[in-house]
């Protein structure tokens, strides 16, 4: 809120036909305002298909709010990252990347988290709020207009656990594939979860056409408990259970997050329980160095330190060979803090 006016870029299409109802106009107009927002216009009076008496209106009672700069980062591979400031003080990160198919953005889902993970910066003071689908959707018109360069795929990886901030992550879904949106295709936009058994089949039923990716980082209860509490709530056993569940009723293949640390998930002997563990499911995983963070310990105690790429080829080739398709992420942003939370963690320092 400002001066008691309404933040218009929170509201949805059929929330802004609403509003024009409410103020005597006609409901369209509220499509043509959408239109607008994710235009990344951000002045009723760049509006130029409303009338000049509406748009003198809607500064009476709106006004179109947006993510601040608060810092940016650009690495010599073109990753940039922002940490962008919401209108209530709190900080996100944002990142931008380029691939070969195109842009991407990973997007953040909440301020902090309360997943605890132990190895993420992410969560490392909790939980401050959700975002709304807003707030999550102007991270993709604040960083177009940043870059200059139109994004065509998005995932939701970013700070916070976007299936504990499901509605509204839902919510920005639609506004983003909708083509008065940012129109993005269902199939470019992946959600990243560790593991909420409940929300996985429910997405599956909402968006069977999007991505699904799960962070694993374990195959056996007693070592994901050691750096993830979530899996205390929901173990693996049933955790890969909903998993299997929701490739055969999408026909989607889920990926497989599953950070490398040197000497704790990265034996031999835990690899070829992850092998078994996913054998035979429509899936690939993703393998990643893991990005340390100041006092990374597993709940044990035990100091967390990243696996060598090398050694992550050789788990990527042992799990192919195992019938298993598995990649070493590409490494971005190397030079800058682009792993998620180390810039919102350095600048709450």
């Amino acid at each position: 809120m400002d001066e008691g006016r309404t933040d218009i870029k929170l509201l949805s299409k059929s929330e802004l036909q609403d509003l024009m109802n409410d103020i005597g106009e006609k409901p369209f107009r509220g499509k043509q305002i959408f239109k607008w927002i994710y235009k990344g216009v951000d002045d009723f009076a760049e509006m130029t298909d409303l009338s000049s008496a509406l748009r003198s209106k809607l500064a009476q009672k709106a006004y179109i709010g947006r993510l601040k700069v608060e810092d940016k980062q650009e690495s010599e591979d073109g990753t940039v990252k922002f940490l962008y400031r919401l209108n209530d003080g709190n900080c996100i990160e944002t990142v931008f990347m380029k691939y070969r198919y195109g842009n991407s953005i990973c997007v953040s889902s909440q301020a902090g988290c309360r997943m605890g993970c132990t190895f993420c910066a992410s969560g490392k003071y909790g939980l401050s709020r959700d975002l709304y689908a807003g707030e999550i959707a102007d991270q993709i018109i604040q960083t177009e207009k940043n870059t200059g360069q139109k994004i065509g795929h998005v995932v939701v990886m970013g700070t916070g656990e976007p299936f504990d901030n499901y509605d509204n992550v839902s919510e920005f879904i639609r506004r983003i594939n909708d083509r008065d949106g940012s129109g993005i295709g269902m199939r470019n936009i992946t959600v990243s979860t560790s593991g909420i058994i409940p929300v996985i089949d429910r997405f599956g039923r909402d968006f069977p056409q999007a991505g699904l990716a799960v962070s694993l980082h374990a195959p056996t209860d007693e070592l994901r408990n050691r750096t993830m509490p979530v899996n205390r709530k929901y173990p693996v056993e049933e955790l890969i259970k909903a998993c299997r569940k929701y490739t055969g009723d999408t026909g989607r293949r889920i990926t497989f997050e599953y950070a490398v640390i040197n000497g704790f998930n990265d034996t031999d002997h835990y690899i070829g329980l992850l092998a078994e563990l996913l054998k035979g499911m429509l899936c690939h995983v993703n393998l990643i160095p893991l990005n340390e963070i100041e006092d990374g310990r597993d709940l044990e105690g035990n100091d967390l330190h990243a696996g060598s790429r090398k050694r992550a080829g050789e788990i990527a080739e042992y799990l192919e060979k195992q019938g298993i398709p598995a990649t070493v992420r590409r490494s971005l942003g190397r030079d800058i803090d682009a792993a998620c939370g180390q810039l919102r963690l350095r600048k709450s320092k």
